[in-house]
């Protein structure tokens, strides 16, 4: 979708800078305060309903040992398969290893509320990055630029976590026109390569195609969070006259005269259902959805969600729902 140009407004919550006006230190400083203080008891306790951890999920299988392993974890297709007995692994909630997808096209350089979506979209990655953070658990990134793939392999510690969302937030600007790497890309990447059994958190706008067949694939295998990044110009225009808009992952122009209610119905419509449509794909996938608008206090969303994930856990019969 084209999206009309505009400023960067100012915040990421009510009296909050937006990180785009801070330098890497301060953005840093400020995101690590948002999620190690937790203002207001929000997120108090909410980590592991924002993203549950996949303690007893099954991870690799091996040679069943008897009088050691526990008969019920045995793995029966392997055993079928290789006709010799095997056991299922899991992974213990402390050893979660969360991937971000982070998209960094074009589209993602865009903004008119309180902040762009870059930001936003690094604010989503330190939210999930803090509150995975505990003893035993791996943080790994893949950077979907233009230009490449950047990979940052999934270690422990708040150093490698902060040195993570410092590489997200000093990523350059990317000037509109065709992209040469695409979300699809980096999925398939991080599918093709990372076997054991995680969280993975895309954090995009998921306004190119292509990307829905490498997520159902991803998510056959991983947990998936689907992080969506949207603006309020993109789903609304204002009636402000004659406007350009641009689309930054082609780089064409046009101009829209938004003095037409038509106009304005027309494109209100039309982004109302492309966002169905991307809702719609995230579900197929099998990915829980968090979405984030640049004009709203986005860490007590984050809150919200969390909460809203708990208490369905917390209900007979249900996981922690999309």
């Amino acid at each position: 979708m084209s999206t009309p140009g505009g400023a960067a407004g100012a915040a990421g919550a009510p009296g909050s800078p937006s990180l785009g006006e801070l330098t890497p230190d301060q953005a840093l400083h400020h995101l690590r305060l948002l999620f190690t203080r937790r203002p207001d008891g929000l997120l108090q306790g909410d980590h592991s309903a924002l993203v549950p951890g996949p303690g007893g999920e099954p991870d690799e299988s091996r040679h069943y040992t008897p009088g050691v392993d526990d008969v019920r974890r045995m793995d029966w297709n392997a055993t079928a398969r290789t006709t010799v007995p095997h056991v299922r692994t899991t992974l213990a909630d402390r050893e979660l290893t969360t991937w971000i997808v982070l998209d960094a096209s074009a589209s993602m350089d865009f903004g008119t509320g309180r902040m762009e979506k870059r930001d936003l979209a690094v604010g989503a990655a330190a939210a999930v990055a803090f509150l995975t953070e505990r003893a035993g658990n791996r943080l790994g990134a893949l950077l979907v630029r233009p230009d490449g793939l950047q990979r940052l392999p999934a270690r422990g510690g708040r150093r490698h976590l902060m040195r993570v969302l410092r590489t997200a937030l000093e990523r350059p600007r990317v000037p509109a026109g065709p992209q040469a790497h695409t979300l699809a890309e980096g999925v398939s990447a991080l599918r093709r390569t990372e076997r054991r059994r995680g969280l993975v958190a895309v954090v995009s706008d998921f306004l190119e195609p292509g990307w829905e067949a490498p997520l159902r694939a991803l998510a056959r295998r991983q947990q998936v969070l689907a992080v969506e990044v949207v603006d309020p110009r993109e789903l609304v225009l204002p009636a402000v006259g004659l406007l350009t808009v641009v689309d930054p992952e082609s780089g064409r122009r046009r101009e829209v005269p938004t003095h037409s209610r038509r106009v304005r119905e027309r494109y209100a419509a039309a982004a109302a259902g492309q966002r169905e449509e991307i809702g719609r794909a995230l579900r197929t996938a099998g990915a829980a959805r968090l979405r984030l608008r640049t004009d709203r206090d986005w860490v007590r969303d984050i809150a919200r969600y969390a909460a809203a994930q708990r208490a369905a856990a917390r209900r007979p019969g249900t996981g922690g729902a999309a």
